[in-house]
């Protein structure tokens, strides 16, 4: 008797376990899963660094730069510094800075030439905090 209440105890104490494993087994992530998925990460920050320094050369950015007195090259170097989130921020800034000059517009609106403004000072109390 007692050594059937021994057995019943230890099945009763691993018949649990038993799903709880194999759920395990169905949630894990390949190696080659976690390896695109990283890859995908990087490219995209990479996009979105390449957008921000993109912008940051085209000439009515540089001139409304210049008119602000913002050193370009220190904004560039701020880029690389950037934490996922304030880029992902910035690279947002930097699209609609580039929507709103695409078309080959030669001139500067006052709604352009805010967004703009909005991107530099974004950089620069960005580089600031940090």
């Amino acid at each position: 008797m007692r050594r059937s209440v021994s057995i019943l105890l230890a099945l009763l104490l691993l018949v649990p376990a038993v799903p709880r494993a194999a759920a395990q087994d169905d949630h894990a992530a390949t190696s080659a899963a976690l390896d695109a998925a990283l890859q995908q990460h990087a490219a995209s920050t990479a996009a979105d660094r390449q957008e921000v320094l993109r912008v940051l050369d085209r000439q009515e950015v540089k001139s409304v730069a210049d008119h602000m007195g913002v050193d370009l090259r220190s904004a560039k170097t701020a880029i690389a510094t950037l934490d996922e989130g304030e880029l992902a921020q910035v690279a947002a800034q930097a699209r609609q800075v580039d929507q709103a000059l695409a078309g080959g517009a030669s001139t500067v609106v006052i709604s352009t030439t805010t967004i703009i403004i909005a991107l530099l000072v974004l950089i620069l109390i960005i580089v600031a905090v940090n």
